[in-house]
C-alpha cells in the first residue's frame, strides 16, 4: 500500500485523530508512522485543525468503578475509590513508574510526529454581535478557535445566522492601526476551518462581516461588521 499518496494519508490521519481508528489498525497505523513522513505530517495538521474543536467538550469525571478497578489492578485486590487512590498513588516506586513512563510516552510521541516544539493550547475569541443589521443576518455570536501556533483557526457561530442567498460571511483579521487583512469566508451555521496563519500575525481584533456571495470584491470590508472580538497571541 502507498503510504505516500495524500488521499491515502490524510485519510488514514483523519480517522487517527479523530478516534475512529481503533483496535489492530491503531496499533498498526502507529507502527507505519515513524517510516512515513506522509503520515505524520497529515496527523499532524489534522491535530491542528481539529484540537481547537475540543474547548468546548466539558470534562467528563470517571465513575466511582473506575477507580475501584484501577486499584484492584495496581494493588491486586479490590479497593474502595478512596483506597485505590491513597495507597497506589502514595508509594514512591508508582510515583517512579509513572514519571519514567510519562518521559518515554512523551518523547515517543515527539519521534512520531516529528514536532519541533512543545503543543500550545488553543486561544479561544468570542465574537460577540456589533449591531443588528438591515441585511439578513439575526444578532449571534461567533466563537472562533486558535491552535497555539496560530496557524489554524476553526469559528463556529454559537447560534446559526439567517442570511440572504446573495449574501455571505467574510472573516478579517485587524492589526491595530492597520488595514483589515481577509481570512476567507465562514460558515453561518456550522464550522469553519481557516489556513491563515501568517494573517493573524500582528493582529489583535477578529471581525465578521457581510458581504456579497463570493466575498468582498475590494480587498477590505464593504458590508457592515457584525460581529468582532479581541485576539491576543
Amino acid at each position: 500500500m502507498d503510504y505516500g499518496r495524500a488521499e491515502l494519508s490524510d485519510r488514514l490521519a483523519s480517522a487517527y485523530v479523530a478516534g475512529t481508528l481503533r483496535g489492530a489498525a491503531r496499533k498498526r497505523f502507529e507502527s507505519l508512522l515513524p517510516a512515513h513522513p506522509a503520515l505524520r505530517d497529515a496527523t499532524v495538521a489534522w491535530q491542528a485543525r481539529l484540537m481547537p474543536l475540543t474547548v468546548a467538550i466539558a470534562p467528563v469525571a470517571p465513575p466511582a468503578r473506575v477507580w475501584e478497578r484501577v486499584g484492584a489492578r495496581i494493588d491486586g485486590a479490590s479497593a474502595t475509590p478512596t483506597e485505590a487512590i491513597g495507597g497506589a498513588w502514595s508509594r514512591l516506586a508508582f510515583w517512579r513508574g509513572l514519571t519514567a513512563f510519562a518521559s518515554v510516552a512523551a518523547l515517543a510521541l515527539a519521534v512520531l510526529l516529528a514536532s519541533p516544539a512543545p503543543v500550545q493550547p488553543p486561544i479561544v475569541v468570542v465574537l460577540s454581535a456589533a449591531a443588528a443589521s438591515g441585511g439578513g443576518a439575526a444578532p449571534a455570536s461567533f466563537v472562533a478557535s486558535i491552535s497555539g501556533d496560530g496557524r489554524a483557526l476553526v469559528t463556529r457561530p454559537i447560534v446559526n445566522v439567517a442570511l440572504q442567498a446573495d449574501r455571505a460571511l467574510e472573516l478579517w483579521a485587524i492589526p491595530p492601526g492597520g488595514a483589515p487583512r481577509s481570512l476567507g469566508l465562514i460558515s453561518a451555521s456550522g464550522a469553519t476551518v481557516v489556513q491563515k496563519g501568517k494573517a493573524l500575525e500582528g493582529a489583535d481584533t477578529l471581525a465578521v462581516s457581510l458581504e456579497p456571495s463570493g466575498g468582498s470584491p475590494t480587498g477590505a470590508p464593504t458590508g457592515p461588521v457584525l460581529y468582532t472580538g479581541k485576539l491576543t497571541l
